[in-house]
């Protein structure tokens, strides 16, 4: 895909949003903006040799207030339970305020409900649109920050044409396979490939729209600011530009990124982001509005004053991170090729301690992880998605018990 037709996409979905309505948003949105691949295991991308070098940990460039405490330096996981099973390449969580977890298929296009007690699945229906191809698919999922009120799930996925973002009417009043009204199509025009469609979705204490894009296996989108290619975006509900982004009328919010498909604020609402890198280093980055990244010109730590440093890095084989979650004072990281749970300790947008791995090798590949309140997390597995070496149950989503 070239820079052009990345920039004419891009052109279409900014004529797209900018024919929406603006509505009014409060001002106190644009005080939270300071705070806040290996392909994902053995595609086109991950070819060479890896490295066997440990996870390190370093300062990242975001300052850190002197008063907050870290958590301890090690942790522990405790598996609670399988809460279901047999799902079909998981990929978007997201848990429903009336109980239950909405839950995505990459490769059907499909959102089942999840009962969290009795893990019985109730089809909602298949997203149109959908193709699933590579590492594209259904991808992120993420609820309306007025859903209370509107009942709106939003969804990232993959077109024919591109990578976008659309809403649609949760009724669950409605018969199984018929619960979902038809989409709206939110955002488009984020540039489509094989490997490195980014993915994740999610609204940030400001109540904006955050996603996270890949530059589809073309490094130059992820430098060049006038595409959505390697990015991440912040966007109003509707789909525009949100209000203070540190571009002028560009949802970019940061860039310099290969793959993003991890998003999570701490408890001090600021953001954090995984990021798979190439051969080499896989990163947990502190994110700042406007930051630059380094794709393709770093893949982690540089000693280039213009690029943002990760606060952790891994050789990619220990890592090839998906989704993450804060819970217990940590970011707690999926891992794809790593096949294990990474536990992250922060004092500010410091990691404080070396990074933790749990649940190596244990459950295959690991997708999403999701916070479920005080010390638990929701954690998917992803042994159908191609790559893994599926068992009896696979796919699953786990109940954890962390500190």
């Amino acid at each position: 895909m070239t820079g052009r037709r990345c920039c004419d996409r891009r052109a279409e979905g900014t004529r797209i949003v900018q024919r929406r309505a603006v509505r009014a948003v409060a001002a106190a949105s644009a005080l939270l903006l300071a705070a806040g691949c290996s392909s994902d295991g053995g595609g086109p991308a991950g070819g060479a040799a890896k490295p066997s070098a440990a996870p390190t940990s370093a300062a990242s460039s975001p300052a850190q207030s002197p008063a907050e405490a870290a958590p301890p330096a090690k942790g522990t996981v405790t598996v609670v339970r399988t809460v279901a099973e047999g799902l079909n390449s998981p990929w978007g969580l997201a848990p429903l305020p009336e109980g239950g977890l909405l839950v995505a298929s990459r490769d059907e296009g499909t959102i089942t409900r999840v009962d969290a007690a009795t893990g019985k699945k109730t089809l909602l229906g298949e997203v149109p649109g959908v193709s699933a191809a590579g590492e594209g698919g259904l991808l992120g999922l993420a609820l309306s920050p007025d859903y209370a009120a509107d009942h709106m799930v939003y969804a990232y996925f993959t077109s024919v044409s591109d990578n976008r973002v659309v809403r649609m009417l949760y009724d669950a009043r409605r018969p199984a396979g018929e619960q979902l009204g038809a989409p709206d199509t939110v955002f488009r025009g984020i540039p489509k490939g094989m490997i490195h469609n980014g993915g994740r979705i999610a609204f940030g204490p400001d109540r904006m729209l955050y996603a996270g894009t890949g530059e589809t296996g073309d490094g130059g989108l992820a430098q060049n600011k006038e595409s959505l290619g390697g990015k991440i975006l912040r966007l109003t509900p509707e789909g525009e530009p949100a209000p203070g982004n540190p571009f002028p009328d560009s949802p970019v919010y940061s860039y310099g990124h290969r793959n993003v498909q991890g998003l999570a604020w701490d408890s001090k609402q600021r953001l954090f982001a995984a990021e798979f890198g190439q051969k080499t280093w896989d990163e947990l980055n502190a994110i700042t509005p406007g930051g630059d990244y380094g794709w393709p010109e770093a893949e982690g730590r540089s000693d280039d004053p213009a690029y943002r440093n990760p606060l952790a890095q891994w050789s990619t084989d220990q890592a090839s991170p998906s989704g993450i979650a804060y819970a217990k004072g940590s970011i707690w990281m999926a891992g794809l090729r790593g096949k294990r749970l990474w536990r992250v300790p922060l004092k500010g947008t410091q990691a404080s301690a070396d990074p933790q791995a749990f649940l190596e090798g244990e459950y295959g590949r690991l997708r999403t992880v999701v916070a479920a309140g005080g010390d638990r997390l929701w954690v998917t597995t992803s042994n159908t998605d191609g790559r893994g070496a599926p068992k009896g149950g696979d796919d699953r989503i786990l109940e954890l018990r962390v500190s």
